[in-house]
């Protein structure tokens, strides 16, 4: 419950809580679509009808089965009435739920006429569920396998006998008609429940893959201040100079010690500077700017850890490297990738972490592994082994958003009779966040998909805990040294792609 919700509206939902919270995950299917699917219905039940009377002789009763697929004959027509010709709208899930249920029911009866639950066309009850399952709330998709739950006990008890050759009467026992039913049932809530959670893992996977790429978007607009920068020096170049020009004639002109020849000498000054900071700003990459092209490895980690300082957390960054090799010549490729998945990872070890986080590099021959461990409680149990995938968390409102949330809140609570004041309330104990407030569970997700597209490698386990205390938890991630590194003479502006194979 949130720490605005009404315990006694809370109280009142009761059991049927979970029924009006389940999720609506899409909107139903569009209205040309569920056309087209009927259409193809009505054909193959016309095909069927006509197979059976015209080339097999089966005893049917024509007539009403004609009626039953005129009705769907109608409603199409009724529905492509409503459909513009360039009308691609979903329609919602009520209006989605409507057509299939229709559906269900203009089999339901067909299937009446036909044998019921000895006709082996009954198997396509599953369909509209299906359809449903992967397309539909859940709560739709529930109504509508009711439904084909009850048109089944319906047919088991009330279906016109199975048409047969002329002449023939097929007349099987209840128990393989029970057998039927059953299996149609079992078949219904596997197809829609295989399709529920494959349509619901696809969304979540593509959410959190457009909010990867929205991640990575802003730090490659960031990136590319550096070029806007750079153009905006240019163009201020010229007339920067001819204040340059004028100002040291307005100098000459001047009486030496004069409050003119000051100012102008202040102007002249003041200019230089100014070309000074334009030059740096025109800088590009490939003129050797670590600040886009490269920086040391001990530096990288630096700037990852910087911001999450100063919440009562002791920090330690070090890089091991090979005897034989200098760690401040060591230089890696800056990529915002690196950048903002190290940032998540130690922003995660942070919110966890009860006294100690430490960041540590090791350059190998072949490799650059760096590790990030804490000391908090480790991953959990039920997280670990779906540990990558989108929204999955257990973390805790992180410190500074937590330290944030209440400032707010003390900010927005009305200084009524008989409360603390705002100046009270801003040093009272932090609340307690309500899990609904916590993270998404996209933050590790984003890391790893970062990370992994610069070539690293990421591995989770735990952390260095002794026997008594909190074990902690560690992330790995591993690169090729080549992937990574930056060599003498390579180019600054290179790309993911040409970082590595991929």
């Amino acid at each position: 419950m949130s720490p605005t919700q009404d315990p006694a509206s809370s109280h009142a939902t009761g059991r049927f809580a979970g029924w009006r919270n389940l999720s609506r995950r899409s909107r139903g299917l569009s209205l040309r679509t569920l056309v087209i699917l009927r259409w193809l219905a009505i054909a193959g039940q016309s095909a069927t009808i006509l197979v059976a009377t015209a080339f097999l002789h089966f005893d049917l009763p024509l007539w009403p089965c004609l009626a039953v697929i005129a009705t769907s004959v109608a409603m199409n027509l009724w529905a492509g009435a409503r459909l513009k010709p360039t009308d691609g709208r979903f329609s919602d899930g009520s209006a989605t739920a409507a057509h299939l249920g229709f559906d269900i029911l203009q089999l339901t009866a067909l299937l009446a006429l036909t044998g019921g639950l000895q006709n082996p066309f009954c198997l396509l009850l599953v369909a509209p569920v299906t359809v449903s399952a992967a397309s539909l709330p859940a709560r739709q998709a529930i109504l509508l396998g009711l439904l084909v739950l009850l048109a089944t006990v319906g047919l088991f008890f009330w279906a016109l006998p199975l048409p047969w050759q002329a002449g023939t009467e097929l007349n099987l026992p209840p128990l393989y008609r029970f057998g039927t039913g059953l299996a149609l049932i079992t078949g219904v809530v596997f197809t829609a429940t295989y399709a529920w959670r494959v349509a619901t893992e696809a969304e979540k996977l593509e959410l959190a893959l457009a909010t990867t790429q929205d991640v990575l978007q802003r730090e490659q607009r960031l990136a590319a201040l550096g070029g806007l920068a750079a153009a905006a020096a240019h163009e201020l170049g010229t007339p920067l100079a001819t204040i340059q020009v004028v100002a040291r004639e307005l100098l000459r002109a001047s009486t030496p010690g004069s409050g003119a020849a000051e100012d102008a000498a202040l102007i002249v000054q003041q200019a230089e500077r100014c070309r000074g900071i334009l030059k740096k700003l025109s800088q590009q990459p490939e003129a050797g700017d670590a600040l886009y092209a490269d920086v040391g490895l001990e530096a990288l980690l630096e700037e990852v850890v910087e911001p999450h300082r100063g919440f009562d957390l002791d920090f330690t960054v070090g890089v091991r490297t090979p005897e034989d090799t200098d760690a401040d010549a060591l230089r890696v490729r800056r990529l915002p990738e690196v950048i903002h998945g190290l940032s998540a990872l130690v922003e995660n070890a942070a919110d966890f972490a009860n006294s100690r986080v430490r960041v540590q590099a090791l350059v190998e021959a072949d490799t650059i592994t760096i590790e990030v461990v804490d000391d908090g409680p480790g991953f959990a149990g039920e997280i670990l082994p779906r540990l990558g995938e989108p929204y999955v968390t257990s973390r805790p409102q992180g410190k500074a958003r937590q330290a944030l949330a209440a400032q707010i809140a003390a900010a927005a609570r009305p200084a009524l009779p008989g409360r603390k004041s705002r100046k009270q309330a801003r040093h009272a104990p932090i609340p307690e966040i309500a899990p609904s407030q916590g993270g998404m569970g996209l933050g590790f997700f984003i890391a790893r998909t970062l990370l992994e597209r610069t070539g690293g490698t990421v591995t989770v386990g735990t952390g260095d805990g002794e026997k008594g205390q909190p074990k902690g938890a560690r992330v790995t991630i591993r690169w090729p040294r080549a992937a990574l590194e930056m060599a003498v003479g390579d180019n600054a502006t290179l790309t993911i792609g040409a970082a590595h194979p991929s």
